[in-house]
């Protein structure tokens, strides 16, 4: 059964990805319909805690993933941490365990989060969010083809990254403002760059913005930090 499950979802996979780029895209889109969820993403992280996000089935999820960014915790974030699944089927619940997130999630209609670490042997590269509005466990099936297309996702990224982004030109370089700013608040603070980002995470959070909004600020020269006192 396992083998033909694969097999179903490699084909749908395959058959609407375009040729040379898009597959994470395609795997999402796959996700939501197979999964019994509501929304997928893709994202790209690293042990410096840069990352991208790499393909989203829409803003929704993207501000999700985006807030799980910001706050620097979460399923996503523990599942690429430990490289295993982080399963909660019910946010509210277990809202102690990521007191950062929690609130803004539910917020935003986030009841249940499913998080599976993409690797290669012992080397993890992202993972793959998945996102449903109401309470509840993953059912069997479910949580069987979440884990085929997180294997398919992690060759996802490395067949996109071959090619075009991953999830074309609305997502590609989603954070590239963050990563700029990072850069130049570790250089003129004269701090290391996991100081600067965790700047810019707690002025987001303090200011309830998105991190993305601030990191664009502080390009444009719009927002500047003081250095700490000696």
């Amino acid at each position: 059964m396992d083998d033909r499950r694969r097999e179903r979802l490699w084909r749908l996979v395959s058959e609407r990805a375009p040729a040379g780029s898009g597959w994470a895209g395609v795997v999402c889109a796959v996700a939501v319909a197979e999964a019994g969820v509501d929304g997928a993403a893709i994202t790209i992280r690293t042990e410096s805690r840069v990352q991208d996000l790499a393909a989203a089935t829409g803003g929704w999820v993207a501000a999700l993933e985006e807030l799980q960014y910001t706050v620097g915790e979460g399923p996503g974030v523990e599942a690429f941490a430990t490289g295993a699944p982080v399963l909660v089927g019910d946010l509210d619940a277990d809202g102690d365990r990521w007191p950062g997130l929690s609130d803004s999630a539910l917020a935003a209609g986030a009841a249940a989060i499913f998080a599976f670490p993409l690797q290669v042997g012992a080397i993890r590269i992202g993972t793959l969010d998945l996102y449903r509005r109401r309470p509840g466990d993953l059912a069997a099936a479910d949580l069987a083809a979440a884990a085929v297309l997180a294997e398919m996702a992690t060759t996802a990224l490395l067949a996109d990254s071959a090619g075009a982004p991953a999830g074309g030109p609305d997502t590609a370089g989603f954070y590239d403002d963050v990563n700029i700013a990072t850069g130049m608040l570790a250089t003129e603070l004269q701090v290391s760059l996991e100081d600067a980002l965790l700047r810019l995470r707690a002025h987001a959070f303090s200011h309830q913005l998105p991190l993305t909004e601030v990191a664009r600020a502080v390009v444009l020269r719009q927002l500047r930090f003081d250095a700490p006192p000696d």
